[in-house]
C-alpha cells in the first residue's frame, strides 16, 4: 500500500514538471501593435508650377487686371490633403486654398509679383512645410520688370533685443526676374512708416546705430537699372 501511495505521489510530480517545462518555455502570441493609431507624417511638397523667379504667362480666361494660375506641385508621401498659400508681395496679402490632390486653380491679378507654398497634411496632426518660390504674374507687354519687394531677414518681425545693444545690422534678400537690381535704399527710424532713409548700397545688409527702450521700424526700396523699384513690408524690433 505505502509502494502504491509513493508510485502515486511520484507520478504526479513527473507529471507536473512536465506541464510546467511545455508550457513555461515561451509565448507564441504576437506582440500587439505599440500603437495601433499611428499615423505616419507627411513629406514636404516638391513645388512644380509657377516656377521660382519666373515670369508666369500662362493664366487662363484672361483679362485686362486678372487671370486663372495653376498651381502645380508633386505629390508629397503620406499626405492626404494640401494647403496653398498664395502671397501678393504688393499688399502682403496672403490667401490660403485646401485641395485633396496636387494642384490648384487660382484666380489672381496680372502684373503682380507673388509667392507661394504648400503645406502637406496627413489624417493626424502633423504637418511639413515646403519651400517659398516667387513668381511674377504677367500683365500687358513690358520691357522690363520691377523688382520682387526685398525680403527682411533679421532682426525677426517683433523681436525684442537685449538692452546693451547698441548696434544691429539690417539684413535682407532681393531678387529680379531681369537679374538687374542696381541698389537699395533703407528707411530708418522711430516712426511707422520710417521717413528717414539711412543709407543707398548695393549691400544686403547695413549697420544703424540703437538705443535701450526704443521701437525701431526699417524697410527696403529695391531698384534696378530700367528705373523700376519695389518697397518691401515695414519691420519692427525693440531694444529693451
Amino acid at each position: 500500500m505505502k509502494k502504491s501511495i509513493k508510485y502515486i505521489f511520484g507520478s504526479l510530480v513527473v507529471c507536473f514538471f512536465i506541464f510546467n517545462c511545455s508550457s513555461g518555455g515561451g509565448d507564441d502570441t504576437p506582440d500587439p501593435d505599440p500603437d495601433p493609431g499611428k499615423v505616419d507624417p507627411p513629406s514636404a511638397a516638391t513645388l512644380v508650377f509657377p516656377e521660382q523667379n519666373s515670369e508666369c504667362t500662362t493664366g487662363s480666361n484672361l483679362t485686362s487686371t486678372e487671370s486663372t494660375v495653376v498651381f502645380n506641385w508633386n505629390d508629397a508621401s503620406n499626405a492626404t490633403s494640401y494647403q496653398l498659400f498664395v502671397k501678393n508681395l504688393n499688399t502682403q496679402n496672403t490667401q490660403n486654398y485646401t485641395s485633396n490632390i496636387s494642384e490648384r486653380s487660382i484666380t489672381i491679378l496680372r502684373g503682380t509679383p507673388y509667392s507661394w507654398y504648400v503645406v502637406s497634411k496627413n489624417s493626424g496632426s502633423e504637418t511639413a512645410q515646403s519651400p517659398t518660390w516667387k513668381f511674377y504674374n504677367a500683365g500687358e507687354a513690358v520691357s522690363s520688370y520691377a523688382p520682387f519687394p526685398a525680403e527682411l531677414i533679421a532682426p525677426a518681425l517683433s523681436e525684442a533685443l537685449n538692452p546693451s545693444t547698441t548696434s544691429v545690422t539690417l539684413q535682407w534678400k532681393g531678387e529680379d526676374i531681369d537679374n538687374d537690381i542696381t541698389a537699395y535704399d533703407v528707411f530708418f527710424g522711430t516712426v511707422n512708416p520710417p521717413v528717414t532713409k539711412v543709407i543707398t548700397t548695393n549691400n544686403t545688409n547695413t549697420v544703424v546705430t540703437v538705443g535701450s527702450g526704443n521701437t525701431y521700424f526699417w524697410n527696403v526700396v529695391t531698384h534696378d537699372d530700367q528705373n523700376n523699384n519695389s518697397e518691401s513690408q515695414v519691420f519692427q524690433f525693440s531694444v529693451e
